[in-house]
Formats: C-alpha cells, sequence, structure tokens
C-alpha cells in the first residue's frame, strides 16, 4: 500500500516556523547542541530526545487544553 504523504511534510504549513522555534526551545532545556543548519555531529540518541520530548509537551499541551485545564502553549 502506498502512502502519498511526505513524513517531512507539514500538515499545517503555516506552523512550520512556530514548531521549528519550538524544537530550539526543547533542545536548549535538555542541553542538546542543536544548531542551524548542519547537525551530523549529533547523536541518534540526541536528535531522539529532542522529538520525543516535544511530542510530550504537545500531548500534555493537548490533554489541558481537552480537559478545559487553563492556560495552552503555543508552539
Amino acid at each position: 500500500m502506498s502512502n502519498n504523504n511526505s513524513s517531512n511534510k507539514a500538515v499545517v504549513p503555516e506552523a512550520k516556523g512556530a514548531l521549528n522555534r519550538f524544537k530550539y526551545e526543547v533542545a536548549n532545556e535538555l542541553g542538546v547542541p542543536l544548531t542551524d543548519g548542519y547537525n551530523g555531529n549529533l547523536t541518534s540518541k540526541q536528535n531522539g530526545s529532542v522529538g520525543g520530548y516535544m511530542v510530550k509537551k504537545m500531548i500534555e499541551a493537548q490533554e489541558r487544553q481537552m480537559s478545559g485545564n487553563g492556560s495552552t502553549q503555543q508552539f
């Protein structure tokens, strides 16, 4: 079965800038030296921790929003 959606294609292109800022914010929190451009010097574990923590924070924000519990975080 073929899937025409690319995993790198943004579903909401307008969110790209905010997600990019969020990525650097999370990397900074985790102490991962993410730079603009090539990051081939980073390990898979470092890169994976950034992506994983981003997902965790987005899920937490969505859960708070769904529960009607206060503020929502902008990414």
